[in-house]
């Protein structure tokens, strides 16, 4: 039993944010929370290895990459290359593309597709894109001329500043199993895999993490990314290159292009998003005042209809009781009738 007490210090910059009217989730000051307010662009000065941008920079480093995904994996990879500058994929004109953060290929033919996750997206839009995902490196792949059978092994790997699945664990790896055997594997060659750098918070060092299995160097990464100092070589080296990229001109500029480009479209969305919202409002404001003006006519219909039934019977010389109990009113206002029409 793991006796390891948490450090209470190790929860500065967290706090618990409320979805949904209830649930709550421990995450990072820095976490993009598109589903609340529009997502500011940190400076150039400000940003960290979570935004996208610059952990794709540090990954183009091939020593760095290949080591974080050997130590992800705990396995050994010769070399690997990156098939794109940036990898985006297009099957046919009119459907939508997907750009990749980091898409790389070891000297096997394996594929990995690394994605720095900071916002938690409701219901299981992040589980449904890593299908979607899968489906597009598939489809590019056959496109490239190889047989379905001859499909590479791909791993999609989610490295999320929040917890996805609320288990705690550092790590959830999937693959197919067989629910009837669960010791029979699909072999269809897809692995998916999510890290949740909120599971480290508690915890000092590797040897008080209740995860043993956890590499000790992907313990202090989890920690780098939540905003600690960087432990260990491999760390250590990562935070070197993001130094190297954040002193770079060029690349500063390239972000800041990159940071134009991401609001403009963020502007566009939200214009078309309040342009679908009034045209739904008004809509909404004709179908409704349709709707109140044949109930109100309806109304105004069946009570001149029943007025013309009420005079017919006084001409005739009914009883007013009666009169009343037919037109399901009060003997006062048949009498009233009676007296505003001279009957």
């Amino acid at each position: 039993m793991n006796t390891a007490k948490p450090i209470a210090s190790m929860h500065e910059n967290w706090a618990y944010q409320t979805y949904e009217a209830s649930s709550q989730i421990l995450v990072h000051e820095g976490t993009k929370r598109y589903g609340t307010h529009q997502y500011l662009m940190p400076s150039w000065q400000d940003v960290t290895i979570t935004e996208n941008f610059l952990f794709e920079k540090v990954m183009h480093n091939k020593r760095i990459c290949k080591r974080l995904i050997e130590k992800i994996l705990g396995i050994t990879i010769q070399s690997i290359e990156f098939p794109e500058a940036e990898k985006s994929i297009v099957i046919r004109r009119d459907s939508k593309s997907v750009r990749l953060d980091v898409y790389v290929t070891d000297n096997t033919g394996r594929v990995y597709d690394i994605e720095m996750q900071c916002s938690n997206p409701l219901d299981d839009e992040l589980i449904r894109r890593t299908r979607y995902y899968q489906g597009m490196i598939d489809m590019d792949l056959i496109n490239k001329g190889r047989n379905y059978a001859e499909l590479n092994s791909t791993y999609i790997i989610f490295i999320c500043t929040f917890d996805l699945f609320g288990l705690g664990r550092p790590m959830y790896t999937f693959r197919n199993l067989c629910l009837e055997d669960t010791n029979l594997e699909l072999n269809d060659g897809t692995t998916k895999l999510f890290l949740n750098s909120t599971a480290v918070i508690p915890y000092e060092s590797p040897d008080t993490f209740p995860y043993s299995d956890l590499d000790d160097d992907i313990f202090y990464f989890l920690q780098y990314i939540n905003g600690h100092a960087p432990q260990g070589t491999f760390v250590n080296e990562i935070n070197e290159e993001v130094t190297k990229v954040k002193e770079n001109k060029e690349m500063e500029k390239s972000y800041m292009t990159y940071a134009m480009e991401i609001e403009r479209r963020e502007r566009i969305a939200r214009n078309i998003g309040l342009e679908e919202g009034m045209k739904e409002g008004i809509q909404k404001g004709i179908q409704k005042g349709l709707k109140e003006g044949m109930q109100k006519g309806i109304k105004e219909g069946v009570q001149k209809e029943q007025l013309r039934f009420i005079i017919s019977m006084i001409k005739k010389n009914l009883p007013l009781d009666v009169i009343a109990e037919l037109a399901e009113l009060s003997v006062d206002d048949i009498e009233k009738i009676k007296c505003d029409y001279n009957l």
